[in-house]
């Protein structure tokens, strides 16, 4: 009887594995459909506000599960030197890592280009969600990216800490 119910056991745990592996990686997970205008948008130095760039085979994903889900990949024929002239440069932008059935995006490729100057990150809107700010990073040969990540307002507001008057009012919490 004993093993019986340990293969029981064991079979269970083998069946919530795999479903929670699927829901993490795939069931979550939506594509987002191309406006083909202004899906990829970058900070304007002079005016502080996001603007559309130019853009072409846009393709991303997203997730109501969480703010930082989003990936995006995209070309571009904007040089870089025209993009760091005209848009906000993004200081220590960290890829995330995307399902790795979303193979445009990969985000260890993507720090190595950060890291040897291949690649630029820009800030594209600022608290586009309460605490989440929204990087694009284009190559020099063209290839663009694009991922939430938490700005300062967002680490604050969820490791607990008081988030203070520097940060925007949430709206689900308009006293912090």
């Amino acid at each position: 009887m004993g093993k019986v119910i340990g293969i029981g056991i064991v079979m269970i745990a083998l069946l919530a594995g795999a479903a929670m592996y699927y829901l993490q990686v795939y069931h979550f997970y939506e594509p987002v459909e191309a406006t083909g205008t202004d899906d990829v948008r970058l900070v304007n130095l002079g005016t502080g506000q996001p603007e559309p760039m130019l853009y072409e085979d846009f393709q991303a994903i997203d997730a109501t599960s969480s703010p930082i889900r989003y990936r995006a990949c995209f070309t571009t024929e904007m040089s870089q030197a025209m993009l760091s002239e005209t848009y906000q440069m993004y200081e220590g932008a960290e890829p995330l890592t995307a399902p790795g059935w979303f193979d445009c995006f990969d985000a260890e490729t993507i720090a190595e280009e950060l890291e040897a100057g291949t690649a630029l990150a820009f800030l594209g809107e600022k608290n586009i969600g309460y605490g989440i700010d929204r990087i694009v990073v284009v190559t020099e040969d063209g290839r663009g990216y694009a991922w939430h990540a938490l700005n300062e307002c967002g680490d604050k507001a969820y490791d607990g800490t008081v988030v203070g008057e520097e940060c925007p009012p949430r709206e689900d919490n308009p006293e912090n």
